[in-house]
């Protein structure tokens, strides 16, 4: 093969990004195409500002989100010169016992991670507000989840972050959801509301959550992302793609919770099902930058308000 006709090389974090999520080179075409856009306009707001900014992104599970932030962290670190970095709310879920616990005191569901108010939400406020202190001196530990085991790491294996902070990426499939309508909350939504929690007491309780918990966060987002799937029958099945992905990963596929059968993720998913939907309904109108999916997780549209607030 000739000089001429060789493949370009790629930058090494690109390469090591694609490594990670085990992506094609079509990936960094489609993300060059809709994503450094999107990086461009995060790195204005960071400038606009003048201090370090707390981005927040939402998709629904299996969208990608947590791909785009890696994307956008090595995008914004190599290309801008920012000192970024990428979260997930998912690293922020209450312990295993602690959720144990809530089953026993509130609702039998709240055992399941994911729904708002399974979150760890002091922890997440005071990460977020260290990582984000220009005066800060110390190190930050950053919580990290085992979804294998369904529950947090050990100390002993967190990272830590040191040094300044210019922009702080964090991905959920919940954030920036807000409480519904009490009236909003009479009927179930799927086969899991209906025969489990029938009387409303546990999405009543996740609502209060919501309320009491997740909007007071929110006031520290300076800007909001969305990662929107077409509609909610999409979800169930990039779901499955991540369980397969998680089954590949796994050295030992007998690890407790960590594979689920097709019965058993369909139930998960529904979990997630009302506000998935509240999601796709109401946030698109609200954030800073829309990406609207297509069914293959193909960005379709982009619509946005450049440097304008939440």
């Amino acid at each position: 093969m000739t000089e001429s006709t060789q493949t370009p090389r790629i930058p090494d974090w690109q390469a090591a990004l694609l490594a990670r999520h085990s992506l094609g080179r079509g990936y960094l075409e489609h993300a060059q195409e809709w994503f450094d856009p999107l990086t461009a306009a995060i790195a204005a707001h960071h400038n606009s500002a003048g201090r370090p900014v707390l981005v927040g992104l939402n998709g629904s599970q299996g969208s990608g989100k947590t791909t785009l932030c890696d994307y956008l962290q090595g995008a914004l670190t190599h290309q801008y010169g920012k000192r970024a970095l990428a979260l997930s709310i998912d690293d922020f879920y209450l312990t295993h016992q602690q959720r144990l616990s809530l089953a026993e005191s509130v609702h039998p569901l709240c055992a399941t991670r994911g729904v708002p108010g399974t979150h760890d939400i002091a922890l997440l406020n005071s990460t977020v507000t260290q990582l984000l202190d220009p005066a800060r001196s110390v190190d930050v530990v950053i919580p990290s989840f085992d979804k294998a085991t369904d529950d947090r790491k050990p100390a002993q294996a967190l990272e830590r972050w040191s040094g300044a902070l210019d922009i702080l990426l964090l991905e959920g499939w919940c954030l920036g959801v807000r409480p519904q309508e009490d009236d909003a909350l009479v009927q179930p939504v799927n086969t899991l509301e209906a025969q489990e929690d029938s009387d409303g007491i546990w999405r009543q309780w996740v609502n209060l959550r919501l309320t009491e918990d997740y909007l007071p966060f929110y006031e520290c987002v300076d800007f909001w992302v969305m990662l929107a799937a077409p509609d909610f029958d999409c979800v169930l099945a990039w779901r499955s793609e991540q369980e397969d992905k998680l089954r590949q990963s796994l050295v030992d596929a007998a690890t407790p919770n960590a594979l689920q059968s097709p019965e058993d993720l369909q139930r998960f998913v529904q979990h997630y099902e009302r506000l998935t939907r509240e999601c796709l309904a109401t946030l698109p109108g609200r954030v800073d930058y829309l990406l609207s999916l297509d069914a293959r997780r193909k960005v379709r549209a982009v619509s946005h308000r450049l440097l304008g607030g939440s």
